[in-house]
């Protein structure tokens, strides 16, 4: 594989066509650091989910692209959340295994705050990695997220984790 840049990274919304991405991260490996796998209906639900979002204003999920075969290979995306009484967006992603280490999720999470800060719409953007997955930390700390403090996190519905809690403003550096 070529070097990794921003030129050879795309995300794009979310479609139906996307599912078979999450069916295909749907591993031991892939949801270590998020609960473990999912039934069908628990991924249907997700899916679902994330062709809502952007309908109902809520957020908004992509799937990264890495080009030149366009090759859909991981997922990136921001939604509302209320957090410590605010209305914040959070952000996640998930990379392939084979991709992984690269580079592409800390340029896929950059697109994707440049996106979530034309919106606008909430003064934070928070992510919330296991302090165990030390890659999604590492993200947060080259994307200048501030460390907040740890917190037990609840993901999926029912399953507790402790989590760093990171913040980045939306607002732009003049």
């Amino acid at each position: 594989m070529s070097k990794i840049n921003e030129s050879n990274i795309l995300i794009e919304p979310w479609n139906e066509a996307d599912l078979n991405l999450l069916l295909s991260s749907n591993t031991n490996s892939m949801m270590k650091y998020l609960g473990g796998l999912e039934s069908l209906n628990q991924i249907m639900s997700r899916h679902k989910h994330y062709l809502e979002m952007s309908r109902i204003g809520s957020g908004q999920m992509f799937v990264i692209i890495l080009l030149p075969y366009r090759s859909k290979i991981g997922t990136v995306g921001y939604w509302d959340r209320i957090w410590d009484g605010k209305l914040v967006y959070e952000i996640g992603w998930s990379i392939l295994p084979q991709f992984q280490r690269k580079g592409i999720a800390t340029i896929a999470v950059k697109k994707t705050i440049k996106k979530a800060q034309k919106e606008s719409k909430h003064k934070y953007i928070h992510a919330f990695p296991s302090t165990n997955n030390i890659p999604s930390n590492k993200i947060c700390e080259k994307l200048n997220f501030k460390f907040i403090k740890k917190c037990n996190f609840e993901y999926p519905i029912g399953n507790f984790m402790v989590c760093n809690n990171w913040q980045l403003s939306t607002r732009k550096k003049k």
